[in-house]
């Protein structure tokens, strides 16, 4: 018999049981379906992570102050800023200071204590173009010496003030306008909790100290390191050991790699519902030899080997786990594009995934027919053809 042959005999055996045959593959469909889903969902969110990092970019550093040696609180010196501006690779520069005194609020009526959380920041003009922020609405701090604010995204929204424009807010004891509220700022997200003041107003109204409590400095990408290297000691010289310095697109990396973790989980349970799958073959088999004891028998006696047998029961044993690796595949796919399109991710699927995952449903198939074929193989036709009688 040539494959063709073989091919078209396990064709005929599945299509006299269609319910079960559609029963059986769907236990292996799911089980693909699940482990392609992951793999794609998962390679689309590092995709989008690696989108975004490159549309930030990684070159970002910042310094702040630590603890002493004795663990008091330190702080920046006032020209913290100008000192990593002399860095060479530095390309860009800029700083906010906390004005720890001053809360804000929706109106002079509210309670003290009520403060929501908003940090009030004095930003340099620089701050945007430095960190990668966006202003949803109004503009940038264009008059930084006028009682003006800019709101963080989530500032906003505590505030009640998502389409404030123009209108004041009670700040430190003082009426401050609101000229402009920012997009979320993934690699300061500090930023979105804060409302944002120019420096020289908050100096003169507020008794800012003047002492910034983040330096932002972008480099150039092949010095990111040796910046990262001299920061602290730029920073502070007299104090290097108090100044923390941090990679804020280092936090998003992380995330890719806590998705990584949870994708070696999630193929796990795939795998086990594609055992599961497998096994349905193999009961499916076994009971289609069963049934089938006088069709054996039959072409036993018409000449057909027991070589002749066996291919033909694990033909359809692997016709069977096809079909369901192929829906699996099918199903997959079509999860993971919408689940991307959901979350307006790039949809990746890996083509390793694909061939994997009907590489694996034709190995189940295998393992699942091979002992309902050498079983069918091993009847003799006499014995096979008196159970029909």
């Amino acid at each position: 018999m040539n494959p063709a042959d073989i091919l078209r005999l396990g064709g005929i055996g599945l299509r006299t049981r269609p319910l079960r045959v559609v029963l059986s593959a769907l236990g292996i469909a799911i089980g693909i379906a699940a482990m392609v889903a992951v793999v794609g969902i998962s390679a689309s969110s590092r995709a989008e992570v690696d989108r975004r990092l490159a549309a930030l970019g990684t070159n970002l550093l910042t310094a702040g102050p630590g603890k002493s040696f004795f663990g008091d609180a330190s702080h920046l010196p006032e020209e913290a800023e100008a000192m990593v501006a002399r860095i060479g690779p530095v390309t860009a520069v800029s700083a906010v200071g906390r004005v720890p005194t001053a809360h804000v609020y929706r109106s002079d009526r509210i309670p003290a204590a009520e403060s929501g959380g908003i940090a009030v920041l004095a930003a340099r003009t620089t701050l945007p173009g430095t960190v990668g922020a966006t202003v949803h609405a109004g503009t940038w701090l264009a008059a930084p010496t006028y009682p003006t604010v800019v709101l963080g995204s989530r500032a906003a929204g505590i505030l009640g003030l998502t389409d404030g424009l123009g209108l004041n807010v009670w700040l430190g004891g003082h009426w401050f306008t609101v000229v402009g509220i920012l997009d979320p700022v993934p690699l300061a997200p500090e930023l979105d909790s804060a409302a944002l003041i120019g420096w020289p107003v908050a100096a003169d109204v507020l008794g800012f100290d003047g002492y910034p409590t983040t330096i932002y400095s972008r480099s150039r990408d092949d010095a990111v390191p040796d910046v990262a290297a001299v920061l602290a000691a730029t920073a502070n010289p007299a104090a290097p050991n108090e100044v923390q310095v941090s990679r804020p697109s280092d936090a998003l990396a992380a995330k890719e790699a806590t998705d990584t973790a949870y994708t070696g989980l999630l193929l796990g349970l795939g795998a086990v519902a594609l055992l599961v799958g497998g096994v349905g073959v193999a009961n499916t088999m076994v009971i289609s030899v069963l049934e089938r004891r006088p069709e054996i028998g039959l072409r036993r006696a018409l000449g057909a080997t027991r070589a002749h047998v066996r291919l033909q029961f694990l033909a359809e044993s692997l016709l069977l786990a096809a079909l369901g690796g192929l829906s699996g595949v099918l199903l997959g796919a079509l999860v993971t594009a919408t689940y991307a399109a959901w979350r307006d991710w790039p949809a990746v699927l890996p083509a390793w995934s694909l061939a994997g995952g009907l590489g694996a449903t034709l190995v189940i198939g295998a393992i699942a027919g091979l002992y309902p074929a050498m079983r069918a193989a091993r009847m003799s036709p006499t014995a096979a053809l008196n159970t029909a009688a």
